[in-house]
């Protein structure tokens, strides 16, 4: 009798592991967009500290002062975001922290919550949307070379056997390399982790050439030794959407942030800040980009949005 409700008993117990399999499986594969486990918004109240992710050498829009302090195009935006998440969460004296991040761990820190706003220079690109979220656009950029005026190089079709720089992670690096395989180019293509790094390599002569973002080449020309010496050559390879990141699963962070930036956008007020930071001399040297906003980037400000453009 023992052995026979014994055995009752495991029956029992693999028709619920059998059942219950199913939904354990379906709490493991959840998708892309699922909420998340704490609103960022709720995690922010209960802290009273938002994280804010920078880049340190991002010139002219996340980068250090010399007083230590994050600057630039996309931090004063993202300052206009953080004063709304103050309002929002009743928390006038919120707590920032600022993180820095790179083109490696930038998607994984927003992932895990370590970052809950990354106000750099990434890419809206339709291959992260299962990673991150992505607000409304707020700077269009191409990506072309940095070289030296005498280097000979005036396109990409002069890189061939030639040592070219890029940074890892990015877009630009994608392109190389593929541009490499496909057209047999026979380039070494050097990735550097940042553009401080990368500014090293391209003034040392260990490449001849840098491609990445044109304006973010404009600030790596205004911060070598003699920036009258390097051009931005190329034909554009790609359009690069910028966008700050957030979290996957939290529309009411995301609304937030995106009706922010696009009252900034429609109010002609973001203008004001293009200016300051692109036809106006920026530290940390004083240089002026000369950088006039492209009709592209006008139409968006007229009409903000969050698509990729790959």
């Amino acid at each position: 009798m023992n052995r026979l409700k014994r055995m009752a008993e495991v029956r029992g117990l693999a028709v619920t592991a059998t059942l219950a399999l199913p939904l354990l499986l379906a709490s493991l594969v959840q998708p892309a967009h699922a909420q998340v486990a704490q609103p960022t918004l709720e995690k922010i109240r209960a802290a009273n500290m938002i994280a804010i992710g920078y880049r340190e050498t991002s010139v002219p829009f996340s980068y250090v002062d010399a007083n230590g302090n994050v600057i630039g195009f996309s931090q004063d935006i993202c300052n206009h975001v953080i004063s709304a998440v103050k309002a929002k969460t009743h928390r006038p004296n919120l707590a920032v922290r600022f993180i820095p991040v790179t083109s490696q761990n930038r998607i994984p820190l927003v992932q895990n919550g370590t970052v809950d706003l990354e106000c750099g220079v990434t890419t809206n690109l339709q291959a992260r949307h299962s990673q991150v979220t992505f607000s409304d656009t707020f700077f269009v950029a191409s990506t072309r070379l940095l070289t030296r005026k005498d280097s000979g190089i005036h396109d990409f079709g002069d890189l061939v056997g030639k040592t070219v720089l890029t940074n890892q992670g990015t877009t630009s690096e994608r392109i190389l390399r593929r541009m490499n395989l496909e057209k047999h180019m026979n380039m070494q293509v050097i990735s550097a982790k940042d553009y401080r790094q990368g500014r090293a390599i391209l003034e040392s002569g260990r490449a001849v050439a840098y491609m990445m973002d044109d304006v973010l080449l404009a600030g790596t020309r205004s911060l070598t030794a003699h920036p009258s010496e390097w051009v931005i050559v190329g034909t554009p390879q790609s359009w690069e959407a910028y966008a700050f990141m957030l979290r996957n699963g939290d529309p009411d962070f995301q609304r937030l942030v995106n009706d922010t930036m696009s009252a900034l956008m429609k109010s002609g007020e973001i203008e004001a800040l293009y200016t300051r930071w692109f036809d106006q001399p920026v530290p940390p040297r004083g240089v002026n980009f000369r950088f006039p906003m492209s009709d592209t980037l006008r139409a968006l400000y007229a009409a903000p949005n969050d698509r990729a453009l790959d």
